[in-house]
């Protein structure tokens, strides 16, 4: 009772269950992305599935407490370099982004997927293999960033819930229009290929301020909004003059 009329705890919720939803925009578009080479019938599940994997990865880790805070002792030393398990954790799932990224942007560039059928090969298991991947990578950054800002388990426990049934429920929405607008896919993989080389660079102690990599993100977006509503535009205004068009053509034959 004491933490329900809690003031800070309430500001502490509203702040975690904000940053959970903003450190899970792009494993939503992760998955999006990987979700689209299922057929069409299994991609909400997918989606879904993947999400409520994420769920349960991070309240486990939130569990583990005492362990995730072990992975930031080192392990070993190289080059006078100290690397911890959270290190390692990094560097691989950094590794694995800009792999994927690199291959989707290929197939989407030189029409791959369209070509030699690659659009729809993926199994419905190897798409959660994937995702679990990534999963554990985001999952890590998201735990640490709760600790660090809330030490009521529950508070936690909660934020994370609903950050993620939020995400579900925008999960759809973001998966059709990224899947509709081929920029906004390209756009979206050279994040993931951003996160991951800053994934990548923190397991080696370089630290790059996501304050950075978010406004550049919402920039770039931004900017491609207002080039798909001028491109509509455009369409909208030249419509009427191919009708004309047509109809002349049409008065021309007969």
């Amino acid at each position: 009772m004491e933490l329900l009329t809690s003031p800070e705890m309430w500001m502490a919720f509203a702040t975690l269950t904000l940053l959970e939803i903003v450190l899970g925009i792009d494993n939503i578009i992760f998955i999006s992305i990987l979700t689209d080479r299922l057929p069409e019938e299994q991609r909400p599940r997918a989606r879904y599935a993947g999400l409520s994997l994420a769920m349960v990865m991070r309240i486990l880790l939130l569990f583990s407490l005492t362990w995730v805070m072990e992975l930031t002792v080192d392990l070993f030393t190289l080059f006078d370099e100290g690397f911890s398990g959270r290190d390692l954790i990094l560097i691989s799932g950094g590794a694995f982004l800009i792999f994927k990224s690199t291959i989707e942007v290929h197939n989407s560039l030189e029409g791959d997927e369209d070509h030699h059928g690659m659009g729809k090969v993926a199994s419905f298991t190897g798409v959660l293999a994937q995702i679990a991947v990534v999963d554990i990578v985001f999952s890590l950054d998201s735990v640490i960033t709760a600790v660090g800002l809330v030490k009521h388990l529950e508070v936690m426990v909660a934020a994370i819930v609903i950050s993620v049934l939020i995400m579900m429920a925008a999960a759809g929405t973001i998966a059709r229009f990224v899947e509709q607008h081929p920029t906004i896919k390209i756009l979206a993989l050279s994040f993931l290929l951003l996160i991951g080389v800053t994934l990548v660079a923190e397991g080696f102690e370089v630290h790059v301020p996501k304050g950075y990599i978010y406004f550049s993100m919402a920039f770039s977006i931004g900017v491609e909004m207002l080039n798909i509503r001028m491109r509509r535009r455009r369409r909208a205004a030249i419509a009427p003059i191919k009708l004309r068009q047509a109809q002349l053509g049409d008065l021309v034959h007969e």
